[in-house]
Formats: C-alpha cells, structure tokens, sequence
C-alpha cells in the first residue's frame, strides 16, 4: 500500500507545512478569511474618519466665520431660523414635493 503513494506525499515536512496552512485558512481564531474581512471593515472605517475629519474642519471653518464676522451671523439667522428684524416680513416659498411637473 505505501509503494503505491507517491514520494512527495510521503514527506512529513510537505505534509505538515499543507496541514498548517489548512489550519490556518479555516479553523484558526484569526484565520486568513477573517482577516480579509477585517481589513475590508478597516478600510472602510478609515474611509468614515477621513470623511468625519474633513465635515470637522469644514464645520470649525464655518464656526470661525461666525464668531468673527457679525453679518455671516446675521446672515445665518436669517437663512437657518428664520430671523428677522422687528420692521420687516417674511415670506417663505415652498415648492410641494407631491406635484407631478408637466
């Protein structure tokens, strides 16, 4: 029986290194597969810290703006609540989603 098994089969060196490496591709904590999910998760999560990072520095940016500037203030609370000074009226526009345009 052992004469009919070729003698690359028979080195125990080969058989441990394809043992091992089967080990370490599906039954190990942190196998091969795992670890390419991981990494995909971790690229993806750089990708959200690099997005926050630059939403952070465009928002301090704006934030510089209206702690320097009185009229980019006043513009702001115009735009975003709706302020207005005591002599004047507000008209808001708005356009209904639900219309279909012909």
């Amino acid at each position: 029986m052992w004469n009919k098994i070729p003698a690359i089969f028979k080195n125990k060196y080969l058989f441990v290194a394809v043992l091992f490496l089967v080990w370490l591709t599906f039954f190990d904590r942190n196998n091969f597969i795992s670890q390419v999910r991981y990494g995909r998760i971790l690229n993806k999560q750089r990708q959200q810290m690099e997005f926050y990072k630059s939403e952070i520095l465009k928002d301090s940016a704006a934030l510089d703006e209206l702690m320097t500037d009185s009229l980019s203030l006043e513009k702001f609370a115009r735009e975003k609540y709706l302020m207005k000074k005591s002599n004047e009226d507000i008209y808001l526009i708005v356009k209904d989603k639900d219309s279909k345009q012909k």
